[in-house]
């Protein structure tokens, strides 16, 4: 071995993605592939001076003096590795580590080991540092900051070439929240829990116990040790907030960023799905028994308090810690909030044994340390042993013990805090300042003494309690007599909050509005609860109404109609602009769900309404969805004087969102009635209005229709340019059903430039995804009469096509562009 350089180095750490796999599916033909990939290896890193530190099984550790020819090798050895049956994922990070008689020691080695697990098959990532010195031609992207695994500070990461990769096998990207404190008195249940999910690869786990035991963080700590095991990571989904089981599978679809179905979304990606909360919708078990049985990639870890009861899940019973952990947690606890904090061992252990060893009641009591000794908080205890210990035996475990320790922690407050953590249980899914001081009144002092005692979390900018305080706390306000005022006053707060985001970002980006409505939706699904319960109406439909391009981007159209239809089927005597706003919400999302008969007569009860009060940009807005059947059906006739006078009432008004709109629906208009060349000039205005404004799903809409006004007209060079234009924009934002159209319309490109087995490869592909995603194109003789009699070779073309991952056939159109 060649003498290993010493000072500043970049390192590189290497191995093949999903080994044991390739080793099933070759069998002893995977010597020979290992055999290749070693040499591949070995022959690049000599050939750009690099040394060979070790290697183990199929991964490697290497050094390089030089920052250049480490990225330069990587590079090489991926280009040749292309060809061959092995995806090789590759990290580099430069440092400075201790040069010792056994090899390389410190941070830096475990920082390159790191970012090589969170890589994929055939993707190299670079460190800052690496980046940094590197002065060579070839191109780096900018993947952001990443929290990995075992390392306490975040680091930010490039990834060499432009090629497309899932997201990072990282924390960050796994959709966890961080973890600011370790998990204490688990290290057994933790390793346990590991073993089950990627050694024995069990498919459903479910954590189980009584509240407070710790479920969430056991349960969090091992989906960061198993975040490198998915190709898609881990993912969290909190479920406290809701009760209704139908409700479940759309909050998981959220959760991870799907539109649609859900299954057909997921397909075959390996992700680990963290359900948080599970038990009060139990009722929800056979969805995930059926959605498992659809997703073969997919596991699932649940907390409960019960076991979901379906095929092939293991009971993970969590049990109260052992003596000395948990003596340690409330150790732990007391010098976060007092430095100096000093007791003896058996004192602590005394007061963990009248707590139960409950997690949760050890972080409260440890939380009073400020004011009382240990030996102090024993005498209290004692007082209040019969509260704590001998509640009814036919309650549940959680009401016998920690109902009365947190009935205890909350006794310990003044009375002004009492009111406050009252008033706070409110909210649901945590809350921001603004909206406690709003909602609560809430004095910052007071405010800040509540998150000192551990019954308020903050994390970021939201504030949030442990879900079985929350239902104390809002069991307390229930007690209070001004419940009534706090519920009307939070569903206030939550109109003025979706009316204020609706006014500011009308026609905003989905991402946008999902970053607007995301953390407060468990508040907003409570607001229109209680404004159903308690009878307003006029506040309830004020809510919903605000809230159209969320249901119809958000993944909760089917939500959405519920709870208009609940609160329309109340509405008389409402508002009329209230009511028209919320019917014409009710007919948008009726029109994206098909149906077609309860999108006009909604719409058209909307119109009626709007003219009545003489509010134009409504009468304007309902004018445009009641164009849209007319346009869909084929009706130029009828669609052309509801366009005409919606379009003097945007342009007059200067609605940014309703121009946008109506430019699309005209071009569209425009090209039923065979004038192509207005109809290409107005959707060009159209995409590239929405385009500069943010809304890059309505851009890639009207670009792609271009794309077919441009093929109908013989343009073909320009229907090609829309369409990839198009398809860019769709695949970023994730609009499936658009990037579907994308590939069906260049495969009608492809057979105009008489590329046959290129149209017929790109047509097999879009009809396969077509499918997938259960839904018929619109307009779909534009492309399918352009690929029809295929030959023999063209239908072998078809039908590769159709085995042809999508981002596959996306890479090389847009590559040859």
């Amino acid at each position: 071995m060649s003498e290993l350089p010493a000072g500043t180095v970049t390192l590189l750490f290497s191995d093949i993605e999903g080994s044991t796999r390739l080793v099933d599916d070759l069998g002893a033909a995977y010597a020979d592939v290992l055999g290749d990939h070693r040499r591949v290896i070995r022959e690049t890193i000599a050939g750009h001076g690099g040394v060979e530190v070790g290697t183990e099984g199929d991964s490697f550790f290497v050094v390089f003096g030089r920052t250049g020819d480490a990225v330069a090798a990587t590079a090489d050895a991926q280009r040749t590795l292309a060809v061959t049956p092995v995806r090789v994922r590759m990290g580099l990070h430069t440092g400075e580590p201790a040069l010792t008689h056994e090899g390389y020691v410190g941070i830096d080695v475990h920082r390159a080991a790191r970012i090589a697990a969170a890589a994929h098959g055939g993707q190299v990532v670079l460190s800052e540092a690496t980046r940094a010195l590197y002065d060579g031609p070839l191109e780096l992207r900018d993947l952001g900051e990443h929290r990995l695994k075992d390392l306490t500070e975040p680091i930010h990461l490039f990834q060499l070439g432009r090629h497309e990769f899932p997201p990072l096998r990282s924390l960050s990207q796994a959709r966890l929240p961080a973890e600011l404190e370790p998990l204490v008195g688990r290290k057994r249940e933790l390793g346990d829990l590991v073993r089950l999910l990627a050694r024995e690869g069990a498919r459903v786990v479910t954590i189980t116990g009584p509240g407070g035991m710790g479920k969430t963080r056991l349960a969090l700590a091992a989906a960061a040790e198993l975040v490198e095991s998915f190709e898609r990571g881990a993912t969290l989904v909190e479920l406290a907030a809701i009760r209704d089981p139908e409700l479940v599978l759309p909050a998981v679809a959220a959760a991870i960023g799907v539109e649609g179905d859900l299954v057909t979304q997921h397909g075959d990606q390996q992700r680990l799905l963290v359900l948080d909360n599970l038990e009060q919708v139990i009722e929800a078990a056979p969805r995930f028994a059926e959605l498992l049985a659809a997703c073969p990639g997919l596991a699932v870890l649940a907390t409960s308090r019960e076991p979901l009861r379906i095929s092939g899940e293991r009971e993970f019973p969590l049990r109260p810690l052992p003596e000395a952990p948990a003596v340690e947690l409330f150790r732990r606890r007391a010098e976060a909030v007092l430095p100096d904090f000093a007791a003896g061992y058996d004192e602590l252990a005394e007061i963990c044994r009248r707590l139960d060893s409950l997690p949760l009641a050890i972080e409260l009591a440890a939380a009073r340390v400020k004011l009382l000794s240990a030996k102090e908080l024993l005498s209290r205890l004692d007082r209040r042993l019969p509260i704590l210990t001998a509640g009814r035996r036919d309650l549940p475990e959680r009401q016998q013990t920690l109902r009365a320790t947190i009935e205890w922690s909350y006794e310990l407050l003044e009375p002004h805090e009492q009111d406050l953590f009252a008033r706070l249980g409110v909210f649901s899914g945590g809350w921001t300042i603004n909206a406690a001081d709003a909602v609560c009144g809430a004095d910052l002092d007071t405010f800040a003494s509540l998150i000192d005692q551990s019954l308020v979390r903050r994390e970021e900018e939201r504030f949030s309690m442990l879900e079985t305080i929350r239902e104390y706390a809002a069991e307390r306000l229930e007690a209070s007599g001004e419940a009534e005022h706090i519920r009307r006053w939070h569903a206030e707060y939550v109109a003025a909050l979706a009316e204020a985001v609706e006014s500011e970002h009308h026609g905003a980006s989905q991402a946008q509005l999902r970053e607007h409505y995301r953390a407060d939706w468990d508040n907003i699904r409570a607001a229109l609860g209680w404004c159903l319960e308690s009878g307003e109406i006029e506040l309830g439909l004020r809510i919903a109404g605000s809230l159209t391009m969320v249901w119809l981007h958000l993944n909760v159209a089917q939500e959405g109609e519920r709870w208009l239809a609940d609160l329309l089927a109340r509405a008389d005597g409402v508002d009329p602009t209230i009511r028209g706003k919320a019917l014409l919400s009710d007919g948008m999302v009726a029109g994206v769900q098909n149906n077609t008969e309860r999108a006009v007569q909604s719409s058209e009860e909307a119109l009626e309404l709007f003219r009545s009060a003489g509010n134009e940009e409504g009468i304007a807005w309902a004018l445009t969805t009641l164009a849209v059947p007319h346009i869909d059906g084929g009706d130029p006739e009828g669609a052309a004087p509801i366009l005409a006078e919606a379009d003097e009432i945007l342009r007059r008004l200067g609605e940014s969102g309703g121009i946008r709109r109506i430019l699309h629906l005209r071009g569209q208009h425009a090209a039923l009635t065979g004038d192509l060349a207005r109809a290409a000039e107005l959707l060009l205005e159209s995409g590239e209005r929405s385009e500069a404004e943010g809304d890059e799903f309505s851009s890639a809409s009207s670009f792609h229709s271009l794309g077919d006004v441009r093929l109908a007209a013989g343009d073909v060079e320009g229907a090609a340019d829309a369409y990839e234009r198009a398809l860019a924009i769709a695949v970023r934002t994730g609009a499936d059903r658009l990037t579907c159209y994308g590939l069906a319309g260049l495969a009608a490109v492809a057979a105009e430039r008489g590329d046959a087995a290129g149209a017929a490869r790109l047509w097999g592909c879009a009809e396969a995804f077509e499918a997938r995603l259960r839904f018929t194109m619109r307009w779909r003789t534009l492309y399918a009469e352009r690929l029809d009699g295929l030959s023999e070779s063209e239908r072998k073309a078809y039908e590769s096509g159709r085995a042809l991952d999508v981002e596959d056939a996306v890479d090389i159109v847009l590559a040859s562009s």
